[in-house]
């Protein structure tokens, strides 16, 4: 069986940065700071990759900080806006190895409404057999519920299957499951990395 190239998304195909967004409804950087180290932070917002609604994690925050309404509900209806564009030359090398033939799939940690309104604008995925969701599958990298799920759905299992992330911890669980597991660092390194593999 072809070994296959499983991808991240955030940090690896696309530049993710909550401040794109809220650096545009904040006008002083302390303030900014302060928000996104309190209010609207990357680990509030993980509870959406693993499967919580916007319906239930809004009226929460909004609760916690109901100065800050207006912009918690920003950070729902204008997420594609903390997605500035793809990280450079992730896709060129996508484009290559799906034009060797090689099987490709993605594992992303993404909540499934933001997913839902994010992914039709993108068809650099058009390129993937299959994409496995964390907000869909309500489970989340590092758990190794996720990668189970991969393994079933790519039909791949151990080091045939190539997987890079910019997380040390999903690199770790993947490593742990014999998968052959690079950490993300840019495209060049991802390159040399897919060359050793036997992919480009």
């Amino acid at each position: 069986m072809r070994k296959a190239a499983v991808f991240d998304v955030g940090r690896v195909l696309f530049d993710w940065q909550l401040r794109v967004l809220f650096e545009k409804l904040i006008a002083d950087p302390q303030e900014l700071d302060w928000f996104l180290a309190n209010v609207v932070t990357e680990e509030w917002h993980f509870e959406h990759d693993q499967g919580r609604t916007m319906a239930e994690m809004l009226p929460e925050r909004i609760a916690l900080y109901p100065a800050q309404e207006s912009l918690i509900r920003a950070y729902a209806a204008r997420f594609n806006e903390t997605i500035p564009g793809p990280v450079p030359g992730t896709h060129a090398l996508v484009e290559r190895l799906a034009a060797r033939g090689v099987p490709l799939f993605c594992l992303t940690n993404f909540g499934d409404e933001f997913w839902q309104a994010f992914r039709p604008t993108q068809p650099i995925f058009d390129h993937f057999a299959d994409i496995i969701v964390s907000g869909v599958e309500k489970v989340a990298k590092p758990e190794a519920r996720i990668y189970e799920i991969v393994e079933r759905r790519s039909g791949r299992s151990g080091d045939a299957l190539f997987f890079t992330d910019d997380n040390p911890a999903n690199i770790a669980a993947a490593r742990a499951r014999g998968w052959d597991a690079h950490l993300f660092t840019d495209a060049a390194a991802l390159e040399a990395q897919l060359t050793g593999a036997g992919l480009l």
